[in-house]
């Protein structure tokens, strides 16, 4: 439905700049933004390339495993039926510490996994279980310490202090992951 509506739109834009004599303008600003995607596609590579090498390297290392028994206790309430050896548990804890880090492209990869190791879990294919609502909840809302995401953005495009939404997002994200947190737990109890 989404691509109807953007397709609607750009076609029905093009046509009225047509009419107004603006092609001009919306040809040479079309080529802007293709050349201003790439450059930052090309400065974001860098960027996701180290962060992803700090996640596997701590992967590698242990880090992440010792990270994930610490979070046991986290784990255990949000997650209850999911045992405690299963490997959704360290790809959970993995997605869950790459979020908290605002590195939302290293926290895709074991999000996915997560989500295979859970559906194997899961008795009815065909319906998502609590414990796969909890984690899509989780991982939508997640607590991010620092943004790097955003500050990377803010920094490739000139801004002056790309660090001054590390408050806020830290408030924010508290929020409304506490906020997604009780409205699942809520939901689970209703449906018992």
């Amino acid at each position: 439905m989404l691509n109807y509506l953007w397709s609607f739109m750009i076609i029905f834009s093009i046509i009225i700049s047509g009419f107004n004599g603006g092609m001009r303008e919306v040809t040479a600003s079309a080529l802007s933004s293709a050349q201003g995607a790439v450059e930052l596609c090309i400065k974001m590579g860098g960027i996701v390339a180290l962060w992803m090498g700090v996640m596997r390297i701590a992967e590698k290392a242990g880090i992440i495993n010792a990270l994930a028994r610490k979070m046991t206790p986290i784990l255990d309430f949000l997650f209850p039926e999911v045992p405690r050896d299963h490997p959704a548990r360290k790809y959970i804890a993995t997605n869950l510490i790459a979020n908290f880090l605002g590195l939302g492209w290293a926290a895709t990869p074991p999000g996915l996994k997560a989500m295979t190791e859970l559906q194997k879990l899961n008795k009815n294919k065909s319906i998502a279980t609590h414990s796969m609502c909890m984690f899509l909840i989780v991982n939508i809302s997640s607590v991010q310490l620092i943004s790097i995401n955003m500050i990377s953005y803010r920094t490739s495009y000139g801004s002056v202090n790309p660090t001054e939404i590390i408050a806020p997002c830290i408030i924010a994200t508290l929020f409304s992951t506490l906020t997604s947190i009780t409205f699942a737990k809520m939901m689970y109890r209703k449906e018992k």
